[in-house]
């Protein structure tokens, strides 16, 4: 994708080298606002419609118990996302890119496969997500406001033609309209903000089944499609030419990371209290699908909270079915380095969400499917980022040191067991 060619990312981009090469006295909000935007549209990933099935399941079925795993998982992700924006930033070049440069051809091949099955399967999700949106909010049936998803976000995609900041400014806009959803949500929840402050920072579990659903959250949160965008999102943002200006570049990216991935955490702990002061709360243990959430908010918290509910959901919908088939466009371009028409990298990503939907399959299990998905496509993302991210000669100044290699491994070994755990269940029908 071509970056800072348009007029309006050209005054990003000089806003950005005064600060990098410090020509300026103090630094303020509108000094930091060049470098803000990669991150957000990274983590319309981690808010798409996955997130809110299982968030929405784990507070009605555990209360706040659960909270310290997406508190947890949200921090897993930050370090992930960090280090995909310091490999673009460094090299220059993408995370597909370098899989296409490095590995055999062979496992090129299998890997472009499994994270274009892993692409689909994520679009899948959010294009469901937005379609039950619309369906909520105004009687659409689900074929057509698929189509209507696939639309705007052919719309919002091709924004991408006037350069990278306005794409940034609708993603980081629908980001603050679910933000805004979820906190006119918890206001009228009420929740109780000694147990939020305990269980979001005192590990818990109650039985099998928490474990199991905790895991659910955890694979959820952690996506490998938005992994391999990030890297690409940074990679020519703005071009730095020296080691200053780069480790410069890399502490705003952290600030970016920081700030977005931030409220992305937030959101999703906002979901689980919603879920546990309301349905919890009344008893309501088994709200197990996004249309009986939205359904029993009425009667428990009026009508404002359903339609504010249906709100988020089509924002993220729309907002991640848009990232998602991003992310689809970057892979098959980054693993196949071949000149193909963009309309058939994008078509290629939606056209299986489309079918699915048309054919009128079960939303939430459809949703659980495309988890699985993921899950085993997670390796394939997480394990070469580790392995570049700590190559001297790809990355210059910018190499994980020792104890960031260890976590960031450490991590991966814990996210790739609990997601087997959660592969493994989901095929025996537990």
């Amino acid at each position: 994708m071509k970056r800072g060619s348009k007029s309006g990312d050209t005054n990003v981009v000089e806003s950005a080298a005064l600060v990098l090469d410090g020509r300026t006295r103090r630094l303020n909000l509108k000094q930091l606002l060049p470098f803000m935007g990669p991150a957000f549209i990274a983590s319309i990933a981690y808010i798409d419609p996955g997130n809110f099935a299982t968030n929405i399941q784990g507070g009605a079925e555990f209360g706040y118990t659960l909270l310290w795993v997406v508190v947890a998982s949200n921090l897993m992700a930050m370090l992930l996302q960090t280090l995909s924006a310091k490999l673009g930033i460094a090299s220059g070049t993408n995370l597909a890119e370098h899989c296409r440069n490095q590995f055999p051809r062979p496992v090129v091949w299998v890997m472009w496969g499994v994270m274009e099955v892993v692409s689909m399967a994520t679009d899948l999700a959010e294009f469901l997500g937005a379609a039950l949106g619309f369906y909520l909010l105004f009687g659409i049936p689900l074929w057509a406001a698929a189509v209507l998803t696939a639309i705007i976000t052919l719309l919002i995609l091709a924004l991408e033609a006037y350069g990278f900041r306005p794409l940034e400014a609708v993603i980081t806009g629908m980001v603050g309209v679910i933000a805004v959803c979820y906190l006119i949500e918890t206001w009228l929840v009420r929740p109780d903000w000694a147990q939020v402050a305990w269980h979001a920072v005192v590990p818990q579990f109650a039985g099998r089944e928490s474990v199991f659903l905790a895991t659910g959250i955890l694979g959820a949160t952690v996506m490998p499609h938005v992994i391999f965008l990030h890297s690409s999102l940074t990679q020519a943002r703005i071009v730095t030419l020296d080691a200053e200006r780069r480790q410069r570049l890399y502490r705003f990216e952290i600030l970016d990371v920081a700030i977005a991935m931030g409220v992305a955490g937030l959101i999703n702990a906002a979901m689980l209290i919603m879920a546990a002061s309301s349905f919890y709360r009344a008893g309501l243990t088994h709200i197990a699908s996004i249309e009986e959430a939205y359904r029993t908010l009425e009667p428990l918290l009026g009508s404002a909270a359903r339609t504010v509910f249906a709100v988020s959901l089509l924002a993220s919908g729309l907002a991640s079915a848009s990232v998602g088939t991003m992310a689809g466009q970057v892979i098959m371009q980054g693993f196949l380095h071949r000149q193909i028409p963009i309309w058939v990298r994008r078509l290629v990503t939606m056209l299986p969400s489309l079918v699915v939907v048309g054919m009128g399959m079960d939303p939430t299990r459809t949703l659980v499917v495309s988890q699985v998905v993921l899950s085993f496509g997670l390796p394939f993302a997480i394990v070469p980022l580790i392995l570049f991210t700590r190559r001297r000669d790809l990355m210059g100044e910018l190499v994980n040191t020792a104890f960031t290699t260890i976590l960031a491994s450490v991590v991966t070994v814990l996210i790739v067991i609990l997601n087997g755990y959660l592969l493994y269940e989901t095929l025996k029908g537990n």
